[in-house]
């Protein structure tokens, strides 16, 4: 994207100039952390204290940003941390592509108050050491908030830095129960699991009421996976349908013919998945692969097309509860499908890439908001965290998910979910998320 979009990626991120010599020498560190991993990084001398210690930076270690003016020379800065490498990358990608159209549809429209928005995204690949690395580099460059992690289990790590630094967080894709409670700086407008993995099992109880025998599983090593399965075994039981198994993987697994053997010797005719998209496509594939042909509901770590290149034509009919509908009829959505559509030759948008746009939406109205109240270049930078996060909570905002709104904690309050099933084309390569009525 042009100069004009003002999004800046970790390589040409604004230059670190205004630290001084440690905290130079330790955002150097930072980033070789965020390239290499935690485990390359510590083999090429920069050590695991090197990361603890860069953690700390504003407390002691370095001039403490947030003690100065907004730094609006460069445009309005909020940063973004996503999953851009590593296993949960096909979710990053979705969300990068959305917080890139929305950037150039604000600033198309004049930004904030006439201030360009400048947003610095850092890829934290998929695991807890990088999300801390790339929260702590993007705070200590003096953004305003910061959008992310990609993974709840990112953000249960992560999340505690912001809070710690008194820096708002509005996380576009982690439906982990506690994620708001974390503290009061921290939101989402990603609904929780609970609210919508029972939709799910009343759907395919509605198509298919004569199911008797439901087998479940879940990545017992990821923080989303073990709090969705939890809400996924109490909508079975509420329903009479306590799980025949629960199986447990983990996130690396590839095969899965244990569980699997196990699972179908139990004769379910209902599977429920919550799994991430590579293990949950893979766990489709040699499902029907091993001959099970009964219901599949799967859960929102599967909610992105790039499970079809994974489970192909095994992952037809599969259900799944969805916070985001292409056919929702709202002037927020024509803007964020026709923005979608012409830069993806015409294809469906996925809810993640619907909930990073929202993300950086309501970032940008609180800020329009404050600015007309409370100019940022008169305001220091931790003054203005503090009120952007009481802004954002105040709201109530029009996006591509619907009317959506917080509670006083930062949870969304969403009106409108659907149910959809995957429907794959002849080919087997490519499909959609066919809402059902």
């Amino acid at each position: 994207m042009g100069s004009g979009s003002q999004l800046r990626h970790s390589a040409n991120a604004s230059s670190p100039a205004n630290l001084g010599p440690e905290a130079r020498l330790t955002e150097a560190r930072l980033s070789e952390v965020l390239r290499f991993g935690v485990s390359r990084a510590a083999a090429w001398g920069l050590g695991l204290g090197v990361l603890g210690s860069a953690l700390a930076l504003g407390g002691c270690g370095g001039p403490d940003p947030a003690r100065k003016p907004v730094d609006l020379s460069q445009g309005v800065p909020l940063g973004a941390v996503l999953a851009m490498s590593g296993n949960a990358n096909v979710y990053g990608q979705d969300q990068n592509t959305g917080l890139r159209l929305a950037l150039a549809e604000l600033n198309g429209k004049g930004g904030i108050n006439g201030k360009p928005l400048a947003l610095k995204i850092e890829d934290s690949g998929s695991d807890e050491p990088g999300a801390n690395a790339a929260f702590t580099l993007q705070i200590n460059r003096g953004v305003l908030a910061l959008i992310g992690p990609t993974l709840s289990q990112q953000a249960f790590s992560a999340d505690p830095i912001a809070q710690r630094r008194g820096v708002p967080v509005v996380a576009p894709s982690n439906t982990a129960t506690g994620i708001p409670e974390i503290g009061p700086f921290i939101s989402r407008v990603s609904a929780q699991s609970s609210v919508i993995a029972p939709l799910s099992i009343a759907k395919a109880l509605e198509l298919h009421p004569r199911i008797r025998r439901a087998a479940v599983f879940y990545a017992q090593d990821d923080a989303y996976s073990s709090a969705e399965t939890t809400i996924f075994q109490k909508a079975l039981t509420a329903r009479g349908l306590k799980p025949v198994t629960v199986q447990r993987t983990q996130l690396n697994d590839q095969d899965f013919q244990s569980q699997i053997s196990a699972a179908l010797q139990q004769k379910p005719d209902l599977v429920v998945l919550s799994l991430q998209a590579v293990d949950g496509g893979n766990m489709i594939r040699q499902l029907r692969e091993l001959g099970y042909k009964g219901v599949i509901v799967v859960g929102n770590g599967m909610n992105t097309p790039n499970i079809y290149p994974i489970c192909q034509k095994y992952c037809d009919g599969i259900l799944i509860a969805q916070a985001y509908s292409p056919e929702l009829r709202s002037a927020a959505n024509t803007t964020f499908l026709r923005r979608f559509q012409a830069s993806q030759g015409g294809a469906i948008p996925p809810q993640l890439t619907a909930q990073a746009w929202t993300a950086l939406q309501v970032l940008a109205e609180a800020l329009q908001r404050l600015d007309r109240r409370q100019p940022l270049q008169q305001t220091n930078l931790a003054e203005a965290r503090k009120a952007l996060m009481a802004e954002l909570l105040s709201g109530t905002y029009q996006t591509p998910l619907g009317e959506i709104r917080f509670t006083p904690e930062g949870e969304v309050i969403q009106k409108d979910f659907f149910v959809a099933q995957v429907r794959m084309d002849a080919s087997g390569k490519s499909g959609r998320f066919a809402l059902l009525p």
